[in-house]
């Protein structure tokens, strides 16, 4: 599965990007595929070891911040490996054909 997610933590004033940081650390700290943009992080694995990184990054900001807003989306799709970067390629090679 591959699951994008957004910790935002409140309350901590208007830049949030050391508590992001820390969220993102954990991510990266998996060992699972990632990526990271200006919106969200991606992280693709098995169920169980997807979301026990997303509550290890949610905990990490939670501990620095009164209040965390989580927006998560994920993608089930039974089979497929390495869709963090295979879904991105498709759309590339696509955009080189037209």
């Amino acid at each position: 599965m591959i699951v994008a997610f957004s910790v935002t933590p409140l309350g901590v004033g208007e830049s949030v990007s050391e508590y992001v940081a820390d969220a993102v650390r954990v991510v990266r700290d998996s060992g699972l595929p990632n990526s990271t943009d200006a919106m969200f992080t991606s992280i693709e694995g098995e169920w169980d070891e997807v979301m026990a990184v997303v509550k290890a990054a949610v905990d990490a900001v939670a501990a620095r911040a009164p209040r965390v807003s989580v927006v998560l989306k994920a993608d089930l799709r039974a089979g497929v490996t390495d869709g963090l970067t295979a879904k991105v390629e498709a759309v590339e090679a696509r955009l080189a054909r037209d």
